[in-house]
């Protein structure tokens, strides 16, 4: 199986649901800039909102780090919207609600469940040349946790502006990190 880390995020354009109007989205609409992908199985669903809520009321804190989220599901764009006028919940929502239909997002990045027609829970934190630095997928009756997901994103732009330094287990915005050296073997 080869891996996701490092490579490059597929050339795409889709339609979208944002801020009660439909847009397209391209990946040069991406490039340029720190984003998350979050990809769930579907609209009118179970777990899917209270994650879709929970990064919302963390979007003004990625916006402020430079980072534009996109959800995703195999939904149209038209149902994001009925979703959207239907769920308190989701009204909540300020960033773009990507419509991948024919499955080409979910398949590139490695969560189309092709039985099902809807993807994994994954999510995937890109840098500005469009390169994966994070990737995790969850089954689809485990939800994530947005708390988690804004440390990782302030690790991998902590790491992306101090290349010779790493960020620790439980590593927190300020906190130590180490610069691996050849002193460092086997003190820690």
């Amino acid at each position: 199986m080869e891996s996701i880390i490092n490579s490059q995020i597929p050339e795409f354009k889709v339609q979208a649901f944002h801020n009660g109007n439909f847009k397209t989205v391209s990946s040069d609409d991406v490039k340029g800039k720190w984003a998350i992908f979050f990809f769930y199985p579907a609209d009118f669903t179970f777990v899917c909102p209270t994650e879709l809520v929970d990064v919302a009321e963390k979007y003004e804190q990625f916006q402020k780090m430079g980072v534009e989220v996109y959800s995703v599901s195999t939904d149209s764009h038209f149902v994001h919207k009925a979703w959207h006028d239907a769920s308190e919940s989701i009204r909540k929502i300020n960033y773009p609600m990507l419509a991948d239909p024919t499955g080409v997002l979910s398949r590139a990045f490695g969560v189309m469940i092709e039985e099902e027609g809807m993807a994994y829970r994954g999510t995937f934190v890109v840098n500005p040349e469009g390169k994966i630095k994070i990737a995790e997928i969850h089954d689809n009756n485990i939800g994530r946790n947005a708390d988690e997901l804004l440390r990782k994103v302030e690790a991998a732009l902590f790491v992306a502006e101090h290349p010779n330094e790493v960020c620790p287990a439980k590593w927190k915005k300020g906190a130590t990190t180490l610069k691996p050296s050849i002193d460092l073997v086997g003190k820690i």
